[in-house]
């Protein structure tokens, strides 16, 4: 199993960091060992002072495929669910100063929690505008919705299969809508999905 990740993928959210509109998907990887499952605490890494949550739609891969065409596309997913990608913001920008790889500032240990629940995308009330959403300490700080999405799912598996083979099981986090910020320690962090509680995240 392997986390492909897809980088400012809304318009709003690169803008808010000052970063350029990519002219394709920005793809980055964390392994598996970045999974948080069963609403578990995140312990505040040591190496990093100023950790950015940013809550994302992930595609979970249903069967393998390399090259995909457009046309088979959606049939490479089928359920959709709710994830975190922690990042090490003070890190990143390090990394980016150097012009080095960002895996230290976003594939760390337990970097990505991930929904127990995955929902079958045709549940969903229109699975072209998928609407969600992050709370911390129960004010709303993010909304999303997949219909403004630059690359639609459909183009990030497109592309990112150019490059890696998609296996089943595999999990895709589709990019984060604007309004990321910083935690500390004590802050409850809760995501939605279509108005259904998805996952819970304390940092400790």
């Amino acid at each position: 199993m392997k986390i492909i990740c897809v980088g400012r993928n809304y318009v709003a959210h690169a803008e808010e960091l000052g970063n350029q509109v990519p002219d394709s998907p920005m793809l980055f990887m964390k392994p598996p060992t970045a999974i948080l499952n069963d609403n578990k605490p995140l312990y505040y890494p040591d190496f990093t002072n100023d950790l950015h949550y940013e809550v994302e739609l992930v595609l979970k891969i249903c069967k393998n495929g390399r090259h995909v065409q457009p046309e088979f596309a959606d049939s490479y997913y089928q359920s959709i669910g709710l994830g975190i990608d922690f990042t090490a913001r003070d890190l990143q920008q390090k990394c980016k100063e150097k012009g080095h790889p960002w895996e230290i500032a976003k594939g760390w240990d337990f970097s990505a929690p991930l929904s127990d629940e995955f929902i079958d995308i045709k549940e969903l009330p229109d699975p072209k505008s998928i609407k969600f959403g992050l709370s911390l300490n129960e004010k709303v700080v993010q909304q999303g919705d997949s219909a403004l999405m630059i690359y639609s799912f459909n183009d990030i598996i497109c592309y990112a299969s150019r490059f890696f083979k998609l296996q089943n099981g595999d999990y895709i986090f589709t990019g984060t809508p604007a309004g990321v910020g910083p935690v500390k320690r004590g802050d409850m962090l809760t995501g939605h999905l279509e108005g259904r509680k998805m996952l819970t995240c304390e940092i400790k």
